[in-house]
């Protein structure tokens, strides 16, 4: 069967378990700072128009959308979007989360390279998760196709492994951004700083096992193709 080879746990498994836990301390640090309200009392929305109306992006506009840690910067719309609990909340979650996003628009006023890049890798992303969604289904169904075609595979999954390292900069930027702007407007004090930096390190442990489950992957396809060609 595709991939599961004497190497597959070897390679999935690390990737698996940094999955779990990154999701299992996001969701701790969500929940617990969700019930710590600022001090401020401001609220997701209200950080993020005051952080974008300082730096002069009056044009950026924020909406409320429905999910559950679903929030982002849309760039080709130049708008923010924030789930409903964040767009509404007080709390030290949600204005970080909200002044995160927030960073990620001055990110693009700034024309922050690794963002550019972002942007510019996100259609020949999208056409490589389609490609190698076809590769994983052909190999499912004829397994020598796939080993055959093991270097385009490789290729295409270091379209989608470059994205991932690429977006880690982007993240943490985003960040940096958000609590510099929070503590500059005086919506978080230097206690506060703790639980947001512990909600937005927990979110960005996302992005890193994310970033690390697609190296091993790409890391077994070329374990993959170097035993094929013993």
């Amino acid at each position: 069967m595709l991939i599961l080879d004497q190497y597959w746990w070897v390679f999935f498994l690390p990737g698996l378990l940094l999955g779990l836990y990154a999701q299992i301390k996001l969701q701790a640090a969500y929940s617990r700072y969700m019930r710590v309200p600022s001090a401020s009392g401001v609220t997701g929305a209200q950080a993020a128009r005051a952080i974008l109306d300082r730096a002069g992006l009056t044009g950026v506009e924020i909406y409320e959308i429905g999910g559950h840690l679903t929030d982002h910067y849309d760039p080709t719309k130049k708008a923010l979007f924030l789930s409903s609990e964040i767009f509404h909340g007080d709390s030290l979650a949600a204005i970080g989360v909200a002044a995160h996003e927030a960073g990620h628009a001055l990110q693009h006023q700034a024309a922050y390279a690794p963002l550019q890049l972002r942007m510019a890798l996100v259609p020949v992303t999208s056409f490589a998760s389609y490609a190698w969604s076809g590769l994983v289904l052909l190999g499912f169904i004829v397994p020598t196709l796939f080993y055959k075609a093991i270097g385009i595979a490789i290729a295409i999954f270091a379209v989608l492994t470059l994205f991932q390292v690429v977006t880690l900069p982007v993240e943490f930027d985003a960040s940096r951004r958000a609590r510099e702007r929070l503590l500059r407007l005086g919506f978080i004090q230097r206690d506060e700083q703790v639980g947001v930096s512990r909600v937005l390190n927990a979110a960005a442990l996302t992005y890193v096992a994310a970033m690390v489950a697609a190296l091993l992957q790409l890391l077994h396809l070329i374990t993959i193709a170097r035993h094929r060609d013993d």
